[in-house]
């Protein structure tokens, strides 16, 4: 027979190893909420907003703009791929860098370059579908639960990228080009997410690719609510000031993750 003291020291040694296999087996990004979807359609609002407060507003062009937003971005990234654990503030931070760059590349793709929203729109989505299928061939999915190493995390983020790249110009397509206002444009992509949630419910469809479609589309919803609030009075829009609604915007987003914590994903696979 074992003695007691014993067998209490191999209880603890194996609860002490579940402990930290549980731990490392979360990852470094939030669970997927309703208040993840929220905070995800106000960032990207805050993009849009953000994007033409430093481009427009403080009239230093797309170029200069993306140059400054993508320098926040590869910090914001880094310090991400970096943290042992999910940071709440930390992630959203890096989810806002990758809308106000997106907003400022697609603004200086579709305006300066002079291909449009739809020559724009067409060369981010072959840029995103590229990403996912690359990502999906080097680790065997795209499925945000299996995010934790660097590797997945750098597949992550440039996906994201080029997600709220094209959903930019996405937005701004369906309100310039196809006439539809912002009003419009946020009816549309309100209705299509409205889709992907019954999809959610009632369908069998994967859900990587229903979290996706989501993901792409909280962004042209984003763009056009952001366009909605600062444009001029005379273009359909709000006319309110860029840096307020920023201002605001980022209030919100900072209420939401103290009110309402998030816990990191749970990684479901076996460590090796």
């Amino acid at each position: 027979m074992f003695p007691i003291g014993a067998i209490d020291q191999n209880i603890s040694k194996k609860e002490s190893f579940m402990n930290n296999a549980t731990e490392h087996t979360l990852s470094k990004v939030p669970e997927v909420t309703l208040i993840f979807w929220i905070i995800k359609i106000a960032a990207t609002t805050l993009g849009e907003t953000g994007g033409d407060a430093v481009s427009m507003s403080m009239n230093l062009g797309y170029l200069v703009g993306t140059a400054i937003f993508a320098a926040v971005f590869l910090i914001a990234v880094v310090a991400q791929i970096k943290a042992k654990h999910f940071h709440p503030f930390l992630y959203w931070t890096t989810i806002i860098a990758t809308t106000t760059v997106g907003t400022t590349l697609a603004d200086f793709a579709d305006r300066s370059l002079g291909i449009g929203y739809s020559g724009g729109a067409s060369l981010l989505f072959v840029l995103l579908m590229a990403s996912l299928a690359i990502w999906y061939k080097s680790l065997g999915s795209v499925s945000v639960d299996t995010v934790s190493s660097p590797k997945e995390e750098m597949f992550y983020w440039i996906t994201i990228m080029f997600s709220q790249t094209l959903g930019t110009a996405l937005g701004d397509w369906t309100a310039d080009t196809a006439g539809l206002g912002y009003g419009g444009g946020a009816i549309v992509f309100s209705i299509l997410l409205g889709v992907v949630m019954a999809a959610y419910y009632w369908t069998n469809i994967s859900r990587t690719v229903l979290f996706w479609a989501a993901f792409i589309l909280t962004r042209p919803l984003g763009a056009v609510v952001g366009d909605f609030l600062d444009k001029p009075l005379n273009a359909g829009g709000l006319a309110l000031s860029r840096y307020s609604a920023s201002a605001a915007l980022i209030v919100i987003i900072i209420a939401c993750i103290l009110l309402f914590p998030q816990r990191a994903l749970k990684k479901f696979r076996p460590l090796t």
